[in-house]
């Protein structure tokens, strides 16, 4: 979570695409709930989009300066290793 207080300023965006009842994406569900707060807290002006819809698989994008837009699958990860991988997006 502590990637949350340094991110990039080259960061545009972050979307966050889950299920909001499937068990694979209850990794993704806990990390919203633990790291949003704290995440707009550091960055009230970066845009954090959370979109649910029922049998979505769980991923996040990153859009970042000039249009590159990155992303990476969170279906069945634990929320450590969401967190892991969110991290190693952002940065």
């Amino acid at each position: 979570m502590s990637f949350a207080k340094a991110l990039s300023p080259a960061l545009r965006e972050v979307r966050i695409l889950l299920s909001q009842t499937g068990p694979a994406s209850e990794g993704t569900r806990q990390f919203i709930q633990s790291t949003y707060p704290v995440l707009k807290q550091h960055n009230p002006d970066l845009p954090v989009l959370i979109r649910e819809a029922q049998g979505t698989p769980a991923r996040v994008f990153a859009r970042f300066e000039r249009g590159v837009e990155k992303h990476v699958e969170l279906d069945g990860l634990s929320v450590k290793d969401v967190s892991a991988r969110v991290a190693e997006l952002v940065s």
